[in-house]
């Protein structure tokens, strides 16, 4: 079955006030499979947010396209006009679930005439009852009192039942792929339960085909995705199935983010988290040889000379020439 996203090499800069160039993402290639979730995990700035703007074909200034292509369904969306993207794209091919709720959403605005806007920005000559009763039949299939909720205003609303608000508006439009963006990170464990819940039984309903689920706690994946990618200061430094990189990371980076996370999983309650030190990069200058190899615990003299490359390791892809 071909993939239904596909990233080949993307390559992704801001500039500077003063001309700067910061290579935010770089080199970053993966597919994405109909009916699939993959997670991808990271510290904060290794490149995650860049690359959902990436993916989203949502390339405003600062930021800059340097090469690569995204592919949804075969079309390269980086290659199309911005109008065309946020009519023909956005919404229906791909959709994101962002990070902070409350901030997504007007606090001026009633719930119903966000969504509202929604639909009419793709279908301007939509019949407005139509779309209430289409808004109804949504909200009450993701668990909400319709009427109420789309009455209300955003700060009337407490942070979970804010957060399917905001799924339910972004897949209105039933799109192929959503990314959701650290959905549960401001939420509590029962409202996490609840939200990641909801992102299932969408997928299970047809309503959206696949998901990128985007987060910086790795165990956390452990109960989402099938496969996991691993970022660090812009590139992928590990992919492979769930087990793999939860319980067997070849990558030293993939070992000390799980090491600094506190995990229920089973071996590992006992285990206290242990923070990785030092920082990442300047990605605004060169960089020789492994990124992460003045924090590596196991770095080798050749480490900082040689380029690394993603290359297969029992049966996932590492970029660490010394993993076995």
């Amino acid at each position: 079955m071909p993939a239904i996203l596909e990233v080949e090499d993307l390559r992704l800069h801001y500039l500077t006030r003063l001309g700067k160039r910061v290579q935010a993402v770089d080199g970053v290639s993966f597919q994405l499979q109909p009916g699939e979730i993959l997670g991808i995990a990271g510290e904060s700035g290794c490149g995650k947010t860049t690359l959902v703007s990436g993916l989203m074909g949502l390339l405003m200034p600062p930021l800059h396209l340097t090469s690569g292509a995204v592919r949804i369904a075969g079309r390269d969306i980086l290659r199309l006009p911005p109008a065309e993207v946020r009519r023909s794209v956005l919404g229906r091919d791909i959709a994101m679930i962002p990070q902070g709720a409350l901030n997504s959403l007007n606090p001026t605005r009633k719930i119903r005439d966000l969504a509202t806007d929604v639909i009419l920005a793709h279908d301007e000559g939509a019949d407005r009852r139509a779309i209430q009763e289409r808004l109804r039949e949504r909200f009450t299939r993701i668990g909400l009192e319709a009427d109420a909720v789309l009455n209300a205003y955003p700060v009337q609303l407490p942070a979970g039942m804010k957060q399917r608000v905001v799924i339910g508006i972004s897949t209105l439009l039933n799109p192929r792929i959503v990314i959701a963006d650290e959905p549960s990170s401001a939420l509590d464990v029962s409202s996490q339960k609840a939200v990641i819940q909801l992102l299932f039984n969408l997928l299970d309903e047809g309503i959206v085909s696949s998901m990128v689920f985007i987060t910086h706690e790795l165990p956390l994946l452990r109960h989402v995705a099938g496969r996991i990618a691993v970022m660090y200061a812009g590139q992928i430094v590990e992919i492979g199935t769930t087990e793999q990189v939860i319980f067997d990371g070849r990558q030293p980076y993939t070992r000390a983010l799980m090491g600094s996370m506190l995990s229920a999983e089973p071996g590992q309650k006992s285990r206290k988290p242990v923070a990785i030190e030092g920082a990442p990069p300047n990605l605004g200058e060169p960089i020789s040889g492994c990124r992460f190899a003045v924090r590596c615990p196991v770095a080798q003299p050749d480490c900082t000379q040689r380029d690394q490359v993603l290359r297969e390791v029992a049966g996932r892809h590492v970029r660490c020439h010394h993993a076995r």
